[in-house]
């Protein structure tokens, strides 16, 4: 483990020092794997996209400019090549594949919409028929934890467009999430 700070680790990596970045890597590494794995919603699509962020990372870091953190611009990198691969997949298999692990995300706003049917996959169906913009908000702000300014920095719209997106992004779920469980009944 190293004691360099991350702005220390990204300008050794912008000079050269591969175990600087190497470092960047780990430290960034299982944040990157989870919200890629929260777009795509498999394993090896994860790795893939992960991976891929950061070789664009390391090929672009001479444009990093301290603006925000590395983590937020590295997630800025993962939101697009996962929303990407989305496209891509769905151009393959013309649907889209699950997101897991989502079912935190209501927990605060709406917990009865929450009982007497599996949430889990309610949710993932539901977090799947959101408007793309509105479904990376909701991940990168509810299932990430990141802040409104990060989530605006990433997606490169106002935080008033990222607030916007979330709340009727939450809305339309409980929507969905009520009518699936008044079908369950």
């Amino acid at each position: 483990m190293s004691l360099w700070d991350e702005p220390e680790l990204v300008n050794l990596s912008k000079n050269g020092d591969s175990k600087a970045y190497r470092q960047l890597v780990e430290r960034n590494m299982k944040q990157a794997y989870n919200l890629a794995y929260r777009y795509v919603g498999n394993h090896d699509d994860a790795q893939d996209v992960a991976q891929d962020a950061f070789v664009r990372a390391y090929r672009s870091l001479k444009y990093f400019r301290g603006d925000a953190g590395f983590s937020t611009w590295l997630y800025r990198i993962v939101t697009n090549v996962a929303l990407n691969r989305v496209k891509q997949l769905q151009r393959i298999t013309k649907h889209e594949s699950p997101i897991t692990e989502t079912t935190e995300m209501l927990m605060g706003h709406e917990p009865t919409v929450m009982r007497g049917f599996d949430t889990s996959a309610h949710i993932e169906r539901a977090l799947h028929e959101l408007p793309t913009l509105q479904r990376a908000v909701v991940i990168l702000r509810h299932l990430n934890g990141l802040s409104t300014k990060q989530v605006s920095n990433i997606l490169r719209c106002s935080e008033g467009t990222v607030k916007t997106h979330l709340h009727r992004g939450i809305k339309k779920l409980q929507l969905k999430l009520k009518f699936l469980e008044e079908e369950q009944v």
